[in-house]
């Protein structure tokens, strides 16, 4: 989506607000399964002396699989947006975004703020315990019969244990 900033450029205090859909087809990570429904960002771009800042919320509602025990669970992201938009390219602050004309693609601006703000590992719950490396049960669910590894430090003294 494309948003018009032409009324704002030169008026201090002065802001356009917006609501839109994003488009999850830029949006691909490995443990996102599906998006309940398309993100939805609102807020408003501002003019504060001079510099155009947008500030808003995006909500992502999504179908997630586990980085530790691979169940399917539902999660909702709330990125907080929070941009700087200039009027030329400026390498001295790469993570400003650069008005084209008076416009600015949104879809970029809000893609890459939540691109940038999405979690590196996906978790079901904080306190997940994975799966069990041996036989492969899912360890929240309850413990999985198997015999705890030795401590390999310990195999001499267990040998003895053994023997008796």
């Amino acid at each position: 989506m494309r948003l018009d900033l032409r009324e704002i450029l030169y008026v201090p205090g002065a802001s356009i607000p917006f609501a839109c859909e994003l488009d999850t087809e830029r949006l691909d990570f490995p443990s996102v399964k599906a998006y309940r429904a398309a993100p939805r960002a609102e807020g408003r771009v501002y003019n504060e002396a001079g510099v155009l800042h947008l500030e808003g919320t995006l909500t992502a509602e999504m179908t997630c699989i586990c980085d530790r025990c691979g169940a399917e669970f539902d999660s909702i992201k709330e990125t907080p947006l929070d941009a700087v938009i200039v009027r030329e390219e400026n390498e001295e602050f790469p993570e400003y975004f650069v008005l084209e004309g008076s416009e600015i693609d949104l879809d970029e601006i809000l893609s890459t703020c939540l691109i940038l703000d999405m979690e590196t590992k996906f978790l079901c719950s904080e306190d997940c315990k994975g799966l069990c490396s041996r036989c492969g049960k899912n360890l929240n669910l309850g413990p999985c019969g198997c015999r705890k590894e030795p401590d390999p430090r310990f195999a001499v003294l267990e040998q003895l244990l053994d023997k008796e």
